[in-house]
């Protein structure tokens, strides 16, 4: 059945679940996010390239306690997939990735290995139809737009999805200067146009909207 499985919900509704290896890290990938990574730690070394052999993606959530070497930290519970789009090797034991943000999940349950190496069983989040942009929040997209031109195609790779409430709201959420446990309630949220909603308001308060 490939690299997830089919679950019931107490519901009886069907749900995706994915046994992942975890790289808990001080920052939050959102989807459709690029996320350069420098790897290490042997542990992380030998999951990058159990997940290149395998074309299979590793989950990235930000840290709930602990830090990111030496013992195993606790993540938080909502996470991101992330699959390698671009790695090399410039020294010895020191690889270089870049990621790509794939879908959300829900930790179900996590065990720690004896290589100090986080697994669990996530729950894949559903993916809805994509909500268009309203036109009521308008006053976000030059801003977006300049942040793009500034960023360039390297961090914020076409398609540019203006049209996309979801994809605006990520793109906004993963550039501001605002902590990351803001951020991880960001990503939490399954209301696209919450998000925006939110973003706006924080924006106009520090009059960063034309």
């Amino acid at each position: 059945m490939g690299w997830f499985d089919f679950a019931r919900s107490p519901a009886g509704t069907t749900i995706e679940t994915v046994r992942l290896p975890i790289f808990p890290l001080n920052t939050v990938l959102f989807p459709g996010s690029r996320l350069p990574l420098k790897v290490f730690e042997q542990r992380y070394l030998d999951m990058v390239a159990a997940c290149l052999k395998d074309g299979s993606p590793f989950g990235i959530c930000l840290i709930a306690s602990g830090s990111e070497v030496g013992a195993a930290a606790e993540p938080q519970p909502v996470g991101t997939l992330a699959s390698i789009a671009q790695w090399e090797m410039e020294q010895l034991g020191i690889l270089m990735i870049t990621v790509r943000g794939g879908r959300r999940f829900r930790i179900i349950d996590s065990r720690v290995g004896p290589d100090k190496m986080v697994e669990a069983t996530v729950e894949l989040l559903a993916e809805g139809e994509p909500t268009p942009f309203p036109s009521e929040r308008a006053r976000l997209l030059p801003l977006l737009r300049r942040i793009v031109a500034d960023l360039g195609p390297e961090r914020l790779p076409e398609p540019h999805r203006y049209d996309d409430a979801e994809w605006v709201g990520y793109r906004i959420t993963e550039v501001l200067p605002i902590q990351n446990l803001a951020k991880q309630k960001l990503l939490e949220l399954d209301d696209p146009l919450a998000r925006l909603e939110i973003l706006e308001k924080y924006l106009g308060q520090r009059k960063l909207l034309g």
